[in-house]
C-alpha cells in the first residue's frame, strides 16, 4: 500500500505533535521512540529530523503485507489507534474532536476515515467500501459482557430467523465484514439458478490471486441420521447441492469471466454433527473433501461478535433508543 508523501508528512507532524496550539501532543526524540513501542513496533528514533523520520517509517510500515486495498497493514492501525490514544487529549481539545478532524483530512486524501468506537478506541474506515481495519479476529477468545449480551441476542434471532434471513441478515453482513467481495445470494427466494449454492462471492489474497467460493445454508440442525426431523436437515440433502456447487461454473461480471469453485461452505444456523461431518467427507472423492469447510452456529456466533457486525434490527427486543447500546459507534 503506497499512500502520498504529503499524506505521510502530515500524519509524521502529528505524531510529533508540531504546530504552535496543535491538538498533539508534543514529542521529543526519546518518546517518539516510546510512541512506537506503544504501537508495539521495534523502531527506535536515530536522532534525525524527526517529522521526517516517522514519515519514512510510516512509508516502511504501509508497505508491509495486508489482506486488500481497503485494509492497511495492522501495524499502520495500531499506530494510528495510539495516536488518537483519548489519553493524550490536550486541554484546548479534551474530546480529542480537533484532532480528529486533522486527522481525516489526512486520510480523506487516500480514501480513509478515522472514528471512536464506544471502547473508545480510534479505528479506520475505508470509506468507499465501508470496511473497518480491525485487529485479527480471535474467536476463541473470552467475551466480554457486552459481547456475551451481543451472542445472546444473536441466538435468540437465529432461533426465529428464516433461511432467507440467515442469508441476508446474518451470513452476508459476516462475510462482507471478514474481506469477502462480491458477495451475491444466488437467487434463493425464487430457486432460480442455484446450482446447488445460496451465495457465492470471492477473496483476493495479498498476491492479488482470486478464490472463489459458494454456499450451501441450511437454517437447522445438520446430522446423518436415516431420516429428516423437525427443526434438523439430513446431510444427505445437501451432497448433491455440493456435488453440484463443485462442478458449475459461475459467471463473474466485473472480470466478464465464467469461473469454478474453488471452495465450498456448508453452512448451518444449528449444529453440524460429526457424524455428518464423515458421512458427506466420505461420500465425496479426495480432491473435493478438500474444497468443503464447515460452519456451524456456534461458528456463526463467534465470528459475528468478534468481528463487531451490526446487529439485525429484528434481534432486538429493544426500543430504539437501547439498541445504541449495541449498535452505535461501534467498529462493524
Amino acid at each position: 500500500m503506497k499512500w502520498r508523501k504529503r499524506t505521510l508528512d502530515e500524519i509524521a507532524d502529528m505524531i510529533c505533535g508540531n504546530g504552535e496550539g496543535a491538538p498533539f501532543v508534543y514529542r521529543s526524540s526519546s518518546y517518539i521512540t516510546r510512541f512506537f513501542q506503544d504501537a508495539d513496533t521495534d523502531y527506535v528514533h536515530d536522532g534525525s529530523t524527526r517529522y521526517a523520520w516517522v514519515s519514512s517509517v510510516l512509508e516502511q510500515v504501509l508497505a508491509e503485507s495486508h489482506s486488500d486495498a481497503q485494509t492497511p497493514p495492522a501495524t499502520f492501525c495500531r499506530i494510528i489507534t495510539t495516536l488518537m490514544d483519548m489519553g493524550d487529549a490536550t486541554s484546548g481539545d479534551p474530546e480529542r474532536k480537533a484532532a480528529l478532524a486533522r486527522l481525516n483530512i489526512s486520510l480523506a486524501r487516500e480514501g480513509f476515515e478515522a472514528f471512536y468506537a464506544s471502547d473508545m478506541k480510534c479505528y479506520l474506515r475505508h470509506i468507499g467500501t465501508g470496511t473497518i481495519a480491525l485487529p485479527a479476529a480471535n474467536p476463541h477468545r473470552p467475551f466480554s459482557k457486552d459481547e456475551l449480551m451481543r451472542r445472546d441476542l444473536l441466538i435468540s434471532y437465529l432461533d426465529k430467523a428464516s433461511e432467507d434471513e440467515l442469508i441476508e441478515e446474518v451470513l452476508m453482513p459476516l462475510f462482507r465484514q471478514l474481506g469477502f467481495q462480491r458477495i451475491t445470494a444466488a437467487g434463493h427466494k425464487d430457486k432460480a439458478l442455484e446450482y446447488g449454492k445460496d451465495i457465492w462471492m470471492r477473496y483476493t489474497l495479498p498476491t492479488q490471486h482470486v478464490l472463489y467460493f459458494g454456499l450451501q445454508v441450511k437454517r437447522d440442525k445438520l446430522d446423518a441420521s436415516g431420516a429428516s426431523k423437525s427443526g434438523t436437515a439430513n446431510v444427505a440433502e445437501i451432497l448433491n447441492q455440493t456435488t453440484m456447487m463443485l462442478g458449475h461454473e459461475i459467471f463473474d461480471p466485473e472480470t466478464n469471466r465464467r469461473v469454478l469453485v474453488d471452495h465450498a461452505f456448508i453452512i448451518a444456523g444449528g449444529e453440524i454433527t460429526k457424524a455428518a461431518k464423515n458421512w458427506l467427507g466420505g461420500k465425496l472423492d479426495q480432491t473435493k473433501r478438500s474444497q468443503v469447510m464447515f460452519v456451524d452456529r456456534e461458528d456463526i456466533l463467534n465470528l459475528f461478535v468478534v468481528t463487531n457486525v451490526a446487529l439485525p434490527s429484528k434481534a432486538f427486543p429493544l426500543s430504539p433508543e437501547k439498541q445504541n447500546v449495541f449498535n452505535d459507534d461501534i467498529p462493524f
